[in-house]
C-alpha cells in the first residue's frame, strides 16, 4: 500500500532500520507469501468478476498460509479504519481502491495491493496490473511502462547511492513517455511496521536524500498517469484517489531489499510476470 506522504502509523516519523541477517530471512519469507497471493489472484482475475470476489480470494489464501491482511482495519492518523483485505485499483483509480460489488469488465485494468502480515510480525508488500480481458494499446503501453519504470528505479538501488537516484531515474522514464508521476504518495520502508522510514519518492534528483546501506528495505511503488500528475479523493469513504482528469493510472510494487553488492527483490514469485529485457541483460 502506498504511503501518503507524512502519513505514518506510529505518528512520527523515526530512523531507518537496518536489518539483520536473521530479519531478512524473516522479509524474504513474508514478502513471498505476499506474492503468492497475487500469483493465486492471476490465475482466477476474469471479466464479470467484482473486486469483493477478488478480496475473497486474497483472504482465502492469506488464512491458508497462516498470514493475515495488513490492510484491513488499517487506520492512519486522520483515516478512517479500511474495509479491505487488499486494495482494488480500477482504471482512473491511483490508489487504494477499496473491492465493491461491481463486475470488472473487458478492458478494465486492475492494480491489486496486497500486504501480508506474518504470524511472527513481519510485512511483505507487493502489487501488480492486471489486464481483464482485451485492452486498449494506450491502458496496455500504461501498464507495461509503469512496469518497467518501477524496475528502473529497482536497478538504482546499491549501497552508495541515494534515494534521490530511485525517484529521479523513474520520472525521467515516466516524462519520457509522455507520462506523470503521481507525488503524493510514495514507496517506505518495511518490516515489524508496515511503514518505517525512508520515504521512497519517485521523482527528485540524483546525488540528493539518504545514502543507502546494505540491509535496508524498502518498497518501490511508482504510479504512474497516462494524463496529468493532478489526483483526488472520490467521494467520501476517505481512501479513493483518483486522477483529476479520468485518465488512467498504473503501478506496480516490489519490496527492495540493499545487498552489498545492489539489490535483491524480495517480492518475486513464481508467477510474476517476466522481467525485462534490461533487466535481464543485468543479471546474466
Amino acid at each position: 500500500m502506498g504511503n501518503g506522504k507524512g502519513q505514518w502509523d506510529n505518528h512520527g516519523p523515526m530512523s531507518i532500520t537496518i536489518k539483520t541477517a536473521p530479519e531478512i530471512d524473516a522479509m524474504r519469507r513474508a514478502c513471498r507469501l505476499a506474492s503468492e497471493v497475487l500469483d493465486h489472484i492471476a490465475l482466477h482475475i476474469q471479466p464479470g468478476m467484482t473486486t469483493l470476489e477478488i478480496d475473497r480470494l486474497g483472504a482465502e489464501c492469506m488464512a491458508r498460509q497462516g498470514t493475515r491482511s495488513a490492510t484491513i482495519g488499517y487506520q492512519p492518523p486522520g483515516y478512517p479504519a479500511y474495509p479491505g483485505n487488499l486494495c482494488t485499483s480500477i482504471n482512473h483509480v491511483v490508489c487504494h481502491g477499496i473491492p465493491n460489488d461491481k463486475p470488472l469488465k473487458k478492458g478494465d485494468i486492475v492494480n491489486v495491493d496486497v500486504t501480508v502480515i506474518t504470524e511472527d510480525g513481519w510485512y511483505g508488500d507487493s502489487s501488480r496490473m492486471y489486464l481483464i480481458g482485451d485492452c486498449s494499446i494506450a491502458a496496455k503501453r500504461l501498464c507495461a511502462l509503469t512496469y518497467e519504470a518501477m524496475w528502473i528505479g529497482i536497478l538504482q538501488v546499491k549501497p552508495g547511492a541515494r534515494l534521490g537516484d530511485i525517484g529521479h531515474a523513474i520520472q525521467k522514464f515516466a516524462e519520457g513517455h509522455g507520462l506523470s508521476v503521481v507525488r503524493e504518495f510514495c514507496g517506505h520502508g518495511i518490516g515489524q511496521k508496515f511503514h518505517e522510514e525512508p520515504q521512497v519518492l519517485h521523482y527528485g534528483r540524483p546525488g540528493t536524500l539518504e545514502e543507502l546501506k546494505p540491509g535496508m528495505i524498502f518498497t518501490i511503488e511508482p504510479m504512474l498517469n497516462a494524463g496529468k500528475r493532478d489526483i483526488k479523493e472520490l467521494g467520501n469513504d476517505g481512501w479513493t484517489i483518483i486522477t483529476k482528469d479520468r485518465s488512467l493510472s498504473a503501478q506496480w510494487e516490489h519490496t527492495v531489499l540493499v545487498t552489498p553488492t545492489g539489490y535483491e527483490v524480495l517480492t518475486l514469485s513464481e508467477g510474476y510476470p517476466a522481467l525485462p529485457d534490461f533487466v535481464k541483460a543485468t543479471t546474466t
